[in-house]
């Protein structure tokens, strides 16, 4: 959901080349990307699961850098939900400043 309370949904899309499928937090994310979107505010994350089931390592980094205050709400199948941070996910990030800091200067 953005600042302004759009939704985005998005699924896994799942294909032979495990490698190459997508999940629902990227999809969702370059959804709204896509339509110029920047100012995000939570993601609920779900899964048919008894336990929580955060978002991947490749996820993780997508969302903090298009939203690094990005807060979480993870859901089980029985509903139960559990707060948290992509920051607190994701500590000592790699961030889009950093390419800034890499840059050669003139």
């Amino acid at each position: 959901m953005t600042r302004d309370g759009e939704i985005y949904i998005g699924c896994n899309v799942e294909i032979s080349s495990y490698g190459l499928s997508v999940c629902a937090e990227r999809v969702a994310m370059f959804k709204a990307i896509s339509e110029g979107v920047r100012d995000f505010e939570i993601m609920a994350v779900t899964a048919l699961t008894e336990s929580f089931c955060p978002p991947c390592g490749a996820c993780r980094q997508v969302l903090m850098d298009f939203a690094p205050q990005l807060r979480l709400v993870l859901v089980n199948a029985a509903g139960l939900t559990k707060e948290t941070t992509i920051g607190e996910l994701l500590p000592e990030a790699f961030e889009p400043s950093y390419l800034e800091e890499t840059r050669p200067r003139q």
